[in-house]
């Protein structure tokens, strides 16, 4: 039996964090806010002009998913408070589980909320970009590259977002060389952005005859998709395009035409590339968002006035630059070596649970 007073209490508590919590999410204004939206949503001349009819229908589903899920949170903590009630006045052991679950429940959203209030960066509300490259170890930093594009598959997957191959190049014997992923959700830039550096792996290889352990490296890029809002110059006479048949697993048309569209910024000699889409045409512009995207976050992250000033990156793939590590033998443990966050289900983490390591990240940045 279940101590209610002690759980009367605990909820008492938890209503005053989730009172801090819509001041935090600025609750009143996003409800100001979403009544405007919606204003401006049912207006007869609202399909006039498509573009921005978009731009609010998009802003108008992130505000009302803040403010449900706020209105939702409050509703669950009026319920357990009558749950208490009711346990009080007779003695229910149905009743007294409940309490013990939805109190747990209650923790858990106000937990994951509160970590949403971290995202306020420009673009964290954004969609994400990934891109891999295989490092240092052959065709065992292969499979490592394609083993952390499932990972992050899965990750999106488990988080409702929608996941899309956008690019795709096969390895020599098995995994990939590089790709790329577009994951579309609300904040999926704010919580990927963490991903961003070199990640080792540690293991027996089963590419490698004599059973010997093995350390391979992959590099993952994060960048937010940035929309035509953001106005970057991209010259014609700074690029060069090329056409190629795609690889891997992207669609009917993959090996079959030269669709594949990879362009390099001759200026910063940084490369992108689309091959998911059925025509040059499309491939190219996708891949032109993917460059504009890249040029806006390496200006913001090096704090540079002009995107002339960009100059690419250098950092080596290889030992000493590595964000985390995952261990598969002699144990099994995966380590953040910025926040020194581990978890020692290496399989979990592998099939997307990477909550606490983007959790620990976020709080690490605001201290």
């Amino acid at each position: 039996m279940i101590i209610l007073d002690e759980y009367r209490l605990k909820l008492s508590q938890l209503k005053k964090e989730i009172t801090e919590l819509g001041d935090a999410l600025r609750i009143e204004e996003q409800k100001k806010r979403l009544a405007e939206l919606e204003e401006l949503s049912s207006a007869p001349d609202f399909w006039n002009d498509a573009e921005r009819s978009q731009k609010i229908l998009s802003e108008q589903k992130q505000v009302k998913d803040k403010v449900d899920k706020y209105l939702r949170l409050c509703s669950m903590t009026e319920d357990c408070e009558v749950l208490i009630e009711m346990a009080m006045d007779e003695s229910d052991e149905e009743i007294e589980q409940e309490i013990v679950s939805s109190t747990g429940e209650i923790e858990n959203e106000i937990h994951a909320q509160t970590l949403e209030t971290l995202l306020d960066g420009e673009y964290d509300s954004k969609n994400a970009i990934l891109t891999f490259h295989a490092g240092a170890g052959g065709t065992e930093a292969q499979d490592w590259a394609m083993m952390l594009f499932r990972m992050y598959t899965r990750f999106g997957e488990k988080k409702g977002y929608r996941v899309k191959v956008i690019d795709y190049l096969d390895g020599d014997e098995a995994g990939m060389k590089s790709g790329v992923l577009l994951i579309e959700g609300p904040n999926a830039y704010g919580y990927l952005k963490s991903e961003t550096g070199v990640h080792r792996l540690v293991r027996i290889s089963p590419f490698d005859s004599s059973g010997r352990r093995h350390t391979s490296f992959a590099s993952v890029e994060v960048m937010p998709e940035i929309d035509d809002d953001v106005k970057i110059e991209i010259r014609e006479e700074d690029i060069k395009v090329e056409a190629h048949r795609a690889s891997g697993a992207g669609g009917q048309h993959v090996n079959k035409t030269d669709s594949a569209i990879r362009i390099t910024h001759l200026p910063t000699g940084i490369v992108v590339g689309c091959q998911n889409e059925r025509s040059q045409r499309q491939n190219k512009e996708v891949a032109l968002r993917m460059l504009k995207s890249k040029l806006v976050e390496i200006k913001e992250r090096e704090h540079l006035e002009r995107i002339e000033d960009i100059k690419g990156e250098q950092k080596e793939i290889a030992w000493g630059s590595q964000i985390r590590s995952y261990v598969f033998m002699p144990y099994t443990l995966v380590t953040d070596h910025r926040t020194g966050c581990k978890v020692g289900n290496v399989g979990a983490v592998m099939d997307g649970d990477l909550d606490e390591f983007v959790n620990e990240y976020l709080k690490f940045i605001k201290n």
